[in-house]
Order: C-alpha cells, then sequence, then structure tokens
C-alpha cells in the first residue's frame, strides 16, 4: 500500500506541469491582453483537489503532516507510539464518517454526469469520484502506520522502518 501511494503521490505532483502553466496563461491572458479565458482557473481548481486529496495517504506514511514536534519529541519510544495509535485510530474513525457522505455526493455527481456550470462545462463528475477513492486510500494507510505504531509500542521492530520504505519505494521499478 504504502508503495503504491508513493507512486500516487509522485503522479499527483506531476499535476503542477499542468497547474502551473494554466494559471500563468489565465495571468497573461487576463492582465496583459485583458482576454480571460474561460477555462484555466476551474481547470487549476480541478486538478487541485487530486493533488491534495491523492498525495495525504503518501505524506501520511512521511509523517510530514502537522505535528506538534517540541513535545512528540520529548515522549519515550513506547509512549509515542501510543499516541501515534490514539492519532491513527481518530484518522481512520475520521475517514470512515466521512466515506458515506462523500460516496453519495461523487456518486450523485457520476449519475447526472455532472459539469462546471460555466461556458467551458468540464465534466466534473471524475473529480468527485476521487474523494471517496482518497479516503480508501487513507484509510488504508493509516492502518498500516496503525500496525507499524502498534509493533513499536509492544516493543517489535518495524518491519518496515521509514528510512527503508522510502528507499524500497524510490527504487522499485
Amino acid at each position: 500500500m504504502t508503495r503504491f501511494n508513493h507512486w500516487l503521490a509522485v503522479l499527483c505532483a506531476a499535476l503542477v506541469i499542468i497547474i502551473v502553466p494554466s494559471i500563468l496563461f489565465e495571468v497573461v491572458s487576463r492582465y496583459f491582453f485583458n482576454h480571460p479565458t474561460s477555462w484555466a482557473m476551474p481547470l487549476s481548481s480541478l486538478l487541485l483537489g487530486p493533488y491534495f486529496m491523492l498525495a495525504g495517504p503518501w505524506l501520511l506514511h512521511k509523517r510530514t503532516h502537522v505535528n506538534v514536534d517540541i513535545l512528540y519529541g520529548q515522549l519515550s519510544e513506547r509512549a509515542a507510539a501510543l499516541i501515534d495509535c490514539a492519532i491513527y485510530l481518530i484518522i481512520i474513525a475520521f475517514c470512515c464518517v466521512l466515506l458515506s457522505p462523500v460516496w453519495d455526493f461523487a456518486a450523485a455527481s457520476l449519475a447526472m454526469r455532472e459539469t462546471l456550470f460555466s461556458t467551458w462545462a468540464a465534466p466534473i463528475w471524475p473529480f468527485k469520484l476521487v474523494m471517496p477513492v482518497a479516503l480508501v486510500l487513507m484509510i488504508a494507510q493509516a492502518l498500516v502506520e496503525l500496525l507499524r505504531s502498534a509493533l513499536r509500542l509492544v516493543g517489535r521492530p518495524d518491519p518496515m522502518p521509514a528510512a527503508a520504505a522510502d528507499n524500497g519505494a524510490e527504487n522499485a521499478s
């Protein structure tokens, strides 16, 4: 799961190659030629959603979400593992609570083949389908991290230390 989420995050990072030029094109068109586009800003907005949501599980593994390091760093290994277990349980519970309404939201959008309410009228249902997929991936990654923290809590070695996991994901072909 971690390796899959790594490659998905890399793919999402590539969306910046589309987002930045489209915003640049919009700014130049609007302010230099007084001819704004109907598609550049909505495209950027549509791509930013998957960019953030699908990279989330990898960021959870990398431990780059907000953390109070000054307090966390003072804890023993067992206490840190216990707090991590609690945090991952909260993340899993939160994502599970969100999953049903988000799925309904995405399914309704798919059923009506929802498009943007603009002259461009781009389909937005594929972007809304990303939300439940991202939640499922976040739950799966949180379960992996919960199991790793539980092993640390009982004094067992981590079967996938962060450095080894990073090298494995980055060197995988």
